[in-house]
């Protein structure tokens, strides 16, 4: 299977972002800075402005496959938090495995920012502001969890029969 970015289909792209086939072809999958880098940057689309006090949704256009004992955790570049007091809404994000290709949005990964600080700030079209990182995790040795995605963000407390 693997460990990959790839971009949502145009498709799901229209229905979240624009119509726009070369903003489309044109925006960057996220990529590491250096070699000894642990985060993949997650570069802006489009220019994103955020007053003080605002909170946006900020659809990124990418999915992430990978293996069924990693996930994906985001979390805020430090430069944006440390510079622009610019935060996740949910501190730390979570993208698990069966995230990817799910029915709702096709594993489209959203993030949500907050600008704690004074300041309106933008966020540039390809400016890295948020970061993945794969990571292994364990599960107890009496786990019996049984139930399956059915859905996109949110559907892990729902089941099939709800």
């Amino acid at each position: 299977m693997g460990r990959y970015f790839e971009k949502i289909s145009f498709q799901q792209f229209q229905k979240d972002i624009s119509n726009d086939k070369e903003v489309y072809n044109q925006y960057l999958l996220p990529k590491r800075s250096t070699k000894k880098s642990a985060g993949y940057d997650f570069f802006a689309i489009e220019n994103i402005t955020l007053k003080p006090g605002e909170i946006k949704k900020i659809p990124t256009g990418y999915k992430a496959n990978f293996e069924s004992d990693e996930m994906l955790l985001l979390v805020i570049r430090s430069s944006m938090g440390f510079k622009y007091n610019v935060r996740l809404t949910n501190q730390i994000g979570i993208i698990d495995c069966d995230y990817y290709n799910n029915i709702n949005n096709e594993g489209h990964i959203l993030v949500s920012l907050q600008n704690e600080g004074k300041k309106e700030i933008t966020i540039k079209e390809g400016e890295a502001y948020v970061q993945g990182i794969f990571t292994k995790f364990l599960i107890s040795d009496n786990d019996c969890t049984i139930t399956e995605r059915i859905g996109g963000v949110g559907s892990t407390n729902k089941r099939k029969d709800d």
